[in-house]
């Protein structure tokens, strides 16, 4: 369970993006995804490097592929 803080800060984007309009949110929204995206790549790289992280990498894949 995420802590109080947690939820206090959800709660204030919240607001803030109800309250405000979408070109003074949106920059801050789209940077925080594309980092999450760049960081998701850097760790699938560093994963590539070796024969257990492509293992992983692999089983990764099949499970995808069974979801969808």
């Amino acid at each position: 369970m995420r802590d109080k803080t947690h939820i206090e800060q959800v709660e204030r984007w919240a607001e803030f993006v109800r309250n405000n309009p979408r070109k003074e949110w949106k920059p801050a929204v789209d940077e925080f995804i594309n980092a999450q995206f760049e960081m998701a790549e850097k760790f699938h790289k560093n994963l590539e490097r070796t024969e257990e992280g492509r293992i992983i990498l692999e089983r990764l894949k099949e499970n995808q592929a069974r979801v969808n």
